[in-house]
């Protein structure tokens, strides 16, 4: 899902129309219309990243709240702040990416591999 559905289907979850919600908020309509649909890429500063997170409903440091900011950096292209500001994570990055991306991997094996870092992750 493109960060721009990520938006809509948020608002659309919260049962309101685009010009209501802009409206709500201030913004203009066309403007959010067009990160809607990806027109315009997401913004690079957190904090206006941080009020749209909260106006979608989202809670401050939640898992949904830290994946909206994450996929707003990826669609534009951009490593997420919080992995650039891990040394180990850096360091280990550019070998992580060929493996994945030379692996070929199904849909499947990839939530598979997911799955198995968040278990690896988790503590008991």
């Amino acid at each position: 899902m493109t960060f721009g559905r990520r938006v809509k289907n948020l608002r659309i979850a919260q049962r309101k129309t685009l010009r209501g919600f802009c409206s709500e908020h201030g913004w203009d309509p066309s403007n959010w219309s067009k990160i809607e649909r990806d027109v315009n890429p997401p913004p690079r500063d957190l904090e206006t990243l941080s009020i749209w997170a909260r106006a979608l409903g989202l809670i401050p440091g939640s898992d949904p709240w830290r994946d909206f900011i994450y996929q707003a950096e990826v669609s534009r292209g951009s490593i997420p702040r919080e992995v650039m500001s891990d040394e180990q994570l850096v360091a280990k990055l550019p070998v992580f990416l060929r493996t994945v991306r030379g692996a070929e991997l199904t849909e499947e094996q990839l939530d598979d591999f997911i799955n198995r870092v968040r278990e690896a992750h988790t503590p008991d």
